[in-house]
């Protein structure tokens, strides 16, 4: 997840400490424990953000600004992202700027969406998404639709610290119920959203035949109300909804942690209502609904939850089939694009290597890939789709940046067509890996609580056996290729400089070893996290998955023990 540089987080601590920057890394820390102290810090961030955008928009007055917020909400403090939301728009109104705050709780991918479609100069999305339920955060975005890069995420924590003094006004919330300047754009965002959707639906009157059951829990969050809107707008019954899941609480009470990621052990309640229904398909959005799992239940009983890589090769294929089954005569598959961060799985090269469309790679975060897709449209290319392995996927181009809801109501289509075909969802992922060539991974990560324990893992790799030298095998395995997107290093180039563009305050660095295996070791931007992301990538013709899969773990098993080294460094295993 990425918010304003990767994000602003207000956090609830028992014991406050200064408002700090942490220059080594993209995140604003604050610490607060009265009410007082978080709206303060509300305020301070938009007051630099206004200043920012007035110097950015002539016409930032007529244009105005989007402000949507979940359902998160701190009873200890007695503050609610709406109430953030409303601290977020009187500093706006104060200065005469137009808000388009949503009168209610919306998914996340509904402010960019609106940014674009109203053509406001920004917006913030006040979520922490599935983060823990002590958290809350500002996601922001350009007035592309897409959330902001460089430099304006440097700029705006520049201004934010020429205004750490709070204006007259700032904390007036009630200018949000009186000021004319306040504008609900629900109504007409939704509907149009909705209208939107339907670009992608290919088979409506399948949908409305099918006798497929889906079973959709939106993790206590936004998703519920609007997943079922978008099952309605492709001719769907209704999902069924988890009734313990399905409406708003920021305690996230029947999950130990609300991320759907996490898989089988926090999709419990779906499960077991699905198992009673008789429902094959299990769709999870996170508690903001910009991210989807699934869940489908195979033959012998047993759940495949899939991963976001696995999904990734469904969505790929379904996009590219429809698009050859409804695209006109003179339509040019070398005008078509997909896209994926760098750490996801290459499925979708290997299908624009053998269908003949563009396949592009940017930095994780989907900030890059929104910026970039803006900018291919812009010059005429057609987008497809686009996504991250964290279960973030861009059906369409209605919305730059992932989108849960859009996500479910495809991946209920592309079900219904599969069952009319006696395929699931699992036997098609399986044909695609035939056709493409296996693509198998694997993704987790360790906590790590201190700096400079995480920095010198990474320095060690970076000086291996010598200073300045990059390791040459791990354990068994050759290292054929570094490339570390930190310093800008990539041995695979002529010039030993990464295409990738170097990213500084992170930590990333990637090996491509001998036995076609690529594995990336990085730093999360939003959590106390070192990351791995491995993968095997196979030709069509190597279909033995059993063997692949061996491979990938004992890369992924000397990867830990070498190059990692939890024991040594006092890494923690994860666990939920």
């Amino acid at each position: 997840m990425s918010h304003l540089f990767e994000p602003i987080y207000l956090s609830s601590f028992q014991n406050p400490i200064p408002l700090q920057w942490r220059r080594n890394s993209p995140t604003l820390d604050v610490s607060v424990c009265t009410i007082m102290n978080l709206n303060l810090h509300a305020s301070v961030l938009l007051q630099g953000m206004y200043k920012y955008l007035e110097r950015c928009f002539s016409d930032f007055r007529q244009r105005g600004f989007v402000v949507g917020y979940d359902t998160r909400g701190q009873v200890t403090s007695s503050c609610s992202s709406k109430r953030l939301a409303k601290l977020t728009a009187a500093v706006l109104l104060a200065k005469g700027v137009p808000v388009y705050l949503f009168s209610k709780y919306v998914p996340t991918p509904f402010v960019p969406y609106a940014v674009r479609q109203l053509k406001a100069a920004a917006g913030v999305m006040i979520t922490a998404s599935h983060n823990r339920k002590e958290d809350n955060g500002y996601k922001v975005y350009w007035e592309n639709g897409a959330q902001i890069t460089s430099p304006h995420d440097k700029e705006i924590l520049k201004c934010i610290e020429e205004c750490v003094e709070p204006w007259n006004g700032s904390w007036n919330e009630n200018l949000v119920d009186t000021s004319p300047l306040t504008r609900d754009p629900l109504e007409e965002i939704s509907k149009i959203y909705m209208e939107d959707l339907k670009k992608i639906c290919y088979h409506r009157e399948l949908n409305t035949k099918t006798n497929l059951k889906f079973i959709h829990t939106s993790f206590h969050g936004v998703g519920h109300d609007y997943v079922q809107l978008a099952f309605k707008a492709f001719g769907f019954k209704p999902p069924i909804p988890v009734p313990e899941q399905k409406d708003p609480d920021p305690d996230f009470s029947t999950v130990k942690c609300p991320n759907p990621e996490e898989g089988e052990c926090v999709l419990e309640l779906s499960l077991r209502l699905a198992e009673k229904e008789s429902a094959r398909v299990v769709l999870a959005t996170d508690p903001d609904a910009d991210r989807l799992a699934v869940a489908e239940r195979q033959e012998n009983g047993r759940w495949k939850v899939f991963t976001g890589n696995e999904l990734a090769a469904l969505f790929g294929w379904w996009m590219f089939r429809s698009w050859k089954a409804n695209g006109s005569r003179e339509a040019d598959v070398k005008n078509v694009y997909m896209l994926a961060t760098t750490v996801s799985s290459k499925i979708l090269k290997a299908i624009a290597l053998k269908e003949g469309f563009h396949f592009e790679e940017t930095l994780p975060g989907f900030k890059w890939i929104g910026s970039r897709v803006k900018d291919l449209l812009d010059n005429g290319k057609e987008v497809l789709f686009a996504f991250e392995e964290s279960i973030g996927f861009m059906c369409g181009t209605s919305v730059l940046d992932k989108d849960g809801v859009s996500a479910a109501v495809v991946i209920a289509e592309m079900a219904s067509y599969l069952e009319t075909k006696n395929l699931t969802l699992a036997q098609q992922l399986t044909e695609i890996y035939e056709m493409y060539g296996y693509h198998i991974s694997k993704t987790s990560y360790f906590l790590c609580y201190e700096p400079p324990t995480i920095k010198r893992v990474f320095e060690k790799l970076r000086n291996f056996d010598f200073p300045k030298s990059y390791p040459k095998s791990c354990g068994a395995y050759g290292i054929l290729h570094v490339r570390d997107v930190t310093t800008g290093y990539d041995s695979s180039q002529l010039n030993k400089k990464s295409v990738l563009p170097a990213s500084k305050n992170s930590q990333m660095i990637t090996f491509t070893f001998q036995n076609g295996c690529v594995a990336t070791l990085r730093t999360s931007g939003t959590e106390p996290k070192i990351k791995y992301y491995a993968e095997m990538c196979a030709r069509p013709e190597q279909s033995d998955k059993t063997f692949l899969e061996e491979q990938l773990q004992k890369v992924i098993e000397a990867l830990i023990e070498n190059f990692l080294e939890p024991s040594k460094n006092g890494l923690i295993w994860r666990s939920v």
